[in-house]
């Protein structure tokens, strides 16, 4: 739900006792135009009202530097108060913290000094040593950026340094409004544009709702900063009515009505094309269908669809056998016949929904594995990666040619043997690294595939993002993100294979490389990492310090591992402790099922007599 209100006031949600009051907060809405700020008023004729001008000496550098005078709005508020400057794109944010922090006084080294040097050194800890360059010029003033190329870890710490005050100030794209509660006394949003879109109402109020903290702060403001070219459409954009929201299932049909409908059939909810569209009518999209669907009604998009997951392999259709004969396949019309239509998933469909594979690739991922299993090279595990490299990441990458053919040339022979059985040629990544035409035509989603493999395989043999981010030349977060996701979609696979026996050969490879691409560590601290509290910086610790196995921590003495692993606290030390016992039991107890189950006689042992209960 949005957090603001077309007019002043922003409610307080957070449950209080009757004895408690928590003010609520006044939020104001300024427009910038020039060095001229007015105030949204919606009394007024055009919406805006002239409050002040900008009282900031500029010199004539800082105004090249700064057209748009961000220095003088957030120096009104940091560093006692916090200000979120949202800005277009990713290397927008990084740019404007780096000039904000080029003209800043001395003095903000001084606020909260210590905090931001904890702050520092927690950041090059969980890095390896490492840390962003501009991080490490920005920090020390209080000032960071924030976006998608930080990593998970990275974007905690400075969430926390943040909503604590350590640090002042952060420069953000919008995707901070929608996934994290970080508010503000100033929001400051650098353009009417998201990237090169144009603000939308929702967007706008997202943005300017994180101004304003309740129960800290009497107001928050949020200054939009435009252009007089923009000035006539911003004037709309505050004066109009916020979007309608509306049903996706039909948008994008393999992760909505489709996926859905195996769901349905799958989980035996619905299993008749009556029952499908009773359950249709009543969702957003049947609720919404008269002003959604205007080329086709519901009935024959739910027809449509199931026919296309018939055709597709993933559904077959129960034949009846009525009054009138057998019933025809493909009518669309309502006839109480056609109701009855029933429909059960096949084994492909069920090892799709058991994987939870995108419909729009099931069928591709059929066939990647099915060629696999002519020639799976296993000398190293690039073929398998490949395998498990998300397909929808893959339709988004941009390989940088002269990478992909250095990383190429660097392949061992069996390597080079698996990039050709999957269908990209070293020839090929040449001529696009010399910039030559090629009138051959290929698969694109292959060569961006495999790319995205050689990412993923030199991270698992290399286990640190910083080494790789440099050598592929792509940001830290992206190839986080890239490992989630592989490590997400190799259970899923595994999940799909499973449930079809002509893969079976792919299971036990799919369960070793699913534990190497979620902990991404060396296999000697993945035991460790299944601790509990337990990441990679406190894997290598207990490592090097002797603990080396499952088995080493639920024994290990509390107390000692306080005096022996630096910054563990005694409630960290017992919860790896106890988490380390709770596994070791669970595994103990599975093995002990093991034996039992080995060790019973067989029901159907020759003389055995079946008790009343059994034959029964």
């Amino acid at each position: 739900m949005l957090k603001t209100y077309r007019s002043s006031f922003k409610q307080n949600i957070t449950p209080i006792n009757s004895d408690q009051y928590v003010p609520e907060v006044e939020l104001k809405e300024y427009l910038k135009i020039n060095d001229a700020i007015y105030e949204v008023d919606s009394k007024a004729e055009n919406g805006i009202t002239f409050s002040r001008l900008l009282n900031y000496k500029y010199s004539d550098t800082l105004k090249k530097m700064d057209p748009d005078r961000l220095v003088a709005l957030v120096t009104e508020v940091i560093p006692n108060y916090s200000c979120l400057v949202f800005c277009p794109t990713k290397k927008n944010c990084e740019n404007v913290a780096e000039m904000i922090c080029k003209f800043l006084s001395k003095e903000y080294l001084k606020h909260r000094e210590k905090e931001k040097q904890e702050l520092i050194k927690n950041l090059k800890n969980i890095n390896s040593g490492n840390l962003c360059p501009i991080l490490k010029r920005t920090l020390p003033l209080g000032i960071a950026y924030h976006h998608s190329g930080l990593t998970s870890d990275e974007k905690k710490l400075l969430e926390v340094a943040y909503s604590t005050g350590v640090l002042c100030l952060l420069t953000c794209t919008s995707t901070l409004a929608a996934g994290v509660n970080l508010p503000a006394r100033r929001v400051i949003l650098r353009a009417p544009y998201v990237a090169k879109e144009f603000l939308k109402r929702n967007q706008y109020k997202q943005m300017i709702g994180r101004a304003g903290r309740a129960g800290i702060d009497s107001t928050g403001e949020s200054i939009l900063i435009l252009q007089e070219k923009d000035k006539q459409q911003v004037l709309e954009l505050i004066s109009r009515p916020l979007e309608n929201c509306y049903s996706h299932l039909v948008q994008e049909p393999s992760k909505g009505i489709q996926t859905l409908f195996l769901s349905l059939i799958g989980l035996k909810i619905a299993t008749n094309l009556g029952d499908i569209y009773h359950f249709m009518s009543g969702t957003f999209l049947g609720v919404q269908q008269k002003i959604l669907l205007k080329e086709k009604s519901l009935w024959e998009i739910t027809v449509e669809s199931l026919r296309y997951l018939t055709e597709k392999g993933l559904l077959q259709k129960d034949t009846i056998l009525t009054e009138n004969g057998l019933i025809q396949k493909d009518v669309i019309c309502k006839s109480e016949e056609e109701f009855q239509y029933s429909f059960h998933i096949t084994k492909l469909g069920k090892a799709s929904f058991k994987g939870t594979i995108d419909l729009a690739y099931c069928d591709i991922l059929y066939k990647d594995l099915k060629k696999g299993l002519e020639g799976l090279v296993l000398e190293s595990l690039l073929h398998l990666i490949y395998l498990t490299t998300p397909y929808d990441m893959a339709s988004q990458c941009d390989p940088d040619w002269m990478i992909y053919f250095r990383q190429f040339n660097q392949l061992s022979p069996a390597e080079q043997n698996a990039a050709n059985l999957i269908g990209v040629s070293e020839n090929y990544i040449g001529k696009k690294a010399s910039g030559q035409a090629i009138k051959k035509k290929v698969d694109k989603d292959i060569i961006n595939r495999l790319y995205l493999s050689f990412v993923l395989y030199t991270l698992l043999k290399e286990t640190n993002i910083w080494r790789v981010s440099e050598k592929f030349n792509m940001p830290r977060g992206y190839i986080q993100n890239l490992l989630t996701a592989a490590a997400t979609f190799s259970s899923c696979v595994l999940h799909f294979c499973e449930e079809l026996e002509e893969f079976w050969v792919y299971k036990a490879l799919l369960v070793e490389l699913t534990k190497k691409l979620t902990y991404c560590v060396k296999a000697e601290l993945i035991p460790l990492m299944e601790v509990t509290g337990v990441l990679e910086g406190r894997a290598k610790q207990l490592y090097n310090a002797g603990y080396k196995s499952l088995t080493h921590l639920a024994n290990a003495n509390p107390e000692v591992l306080i005096k022996t692993i630096d910054h563990l606290s005694r409630r960290q030390a017992k919860q790896i402790v106890s988490s380390a016992k709770m596994l070791l039991h669970e595994k103990a107890d599975a093995l002990q099922e093991e034996v039992e189950e080995l060790l019973r006689l067989p029901s159907d042992f020759p003389g055995v007599v079946a008790s009343p209960i059994e034959k029964a």
